[in-house]
């Protein structure tokens, strides 16, 4: 009798569809607090993107982007074993120099003109690890607070796998500019007044970026953050769907620390358009 291989996995299947899914793409955000003094809440940086980008085209989101092959060969080489974390928490800080400008989580001379260096080369195909040893420059990724992880089960044009990081960074003089490229314009803000926006209609964001904006609402300081993600570890977020009271909704898990879990369909911005 042959016996049946169950050895291999079946491919995962879109929840509403149920076409096969496409492999999903690693990537990386990064959530970078700056405290104010006096102010009961911390500002974000977001970034708008262009019009002309396949995915979230147009939104407010956190600098971020996919994890290349060098970032995780860039954790091998600093001796990381689990470099798919530790490449993405590369990705993280490569991406926050080449969309803003704002170098995070690196150790060395970050005078102005020389981050504007780091970021031309990075734009230019030159690898984070090269621009590190060109400019005597460390790494201090264990600076960076895993938050959550999305990944969502829909057959979409492309699906990312994209892990949220948070990072304090209080040097109120480094100026954050537009890369003129993924995105065209930038801003500080803290989370309540970006939803705000949203709901006024002046800026526009995608479902996950509104449900961690909804959590990053509850915190009065990076502190607090930091406090809340201990008693709520990053985990996956895969969002499915649900009939409520006759209404579709699209939602999330209870009990991971988010305040608001579910959203109708009729309201709910993806990242592709419709």
């Amino acid at each position: 009798m042959t016996e049946t291989n169950t050895s291999l996995e079946a491919p995962a299947m879109d929840a509403i569809t149920g076409k096969p899914m496409p492999k999903p793409i690693p990537a990386s955000t990064l959530v970078i607090f700056r405290d104010q003094p006096g102010s009961d809440a911390p500002d974000l940086l977001m970034v708008e993107r262009s019009a002309k980008m396949v995915f979230a085209a147009g939104a407010a989101v956190f600098p971020g982007g996919r994890i290349d092959d060098a970032d995780f060969e860039f954790a091998k080489t600093l001796g990381h074993a689990d470099f798919d974390e530790y490449g993405a928490r590369i990705a993280a800080v490569r991406e926050s120099i080449e969309e803003t400008g704002i170098a995070v989580a690196v150790e060395g001379n970050l005078d102005a003109k020389r981050v504007s260096d780091a970021r031309h080369a990075l734009h230019q195909g030159t690898n984070l690890a090269d621009i590190c040893n060109q400019f005597d420059w460390q790494l201090e990724l264990e600076k960076l607070i895993p938050f959550s992880r999305w990944c969502p089960p829909f057959a979409e044009k492309r699906v990312f796998d994209t892990r949220f990081y948070m990072i304090s960074h209080d040097d109120h003089k480094a100026q954050a500019t537009v890369d003129e490229t993924e995105n065209y314009n930038l801003f500080w803000g803290n989370a309540q007044s970006v939803l705000d926006r949203a709901e006024a209609g002046e800026v526009k964001i995608i479902f996950p970026t509104k449900r961690n904006l909804e959590r990053l609402a509850q915190f009065g300081s990076f502190d607090e953050a930091v406090a809340h993600v201990k008693d709520h570890p990053s985990v996956m977020v895969s969002p499915h769907i649900e009939k409520r009271d006759g209404e579709t909704h699209l939602c999330i898990p209870e009990g991971i620390g988010y305040p608001i879990t579910s959203e109708s369909m009729d309201a709910v911005q993806r990242g592709f358009k419709k």
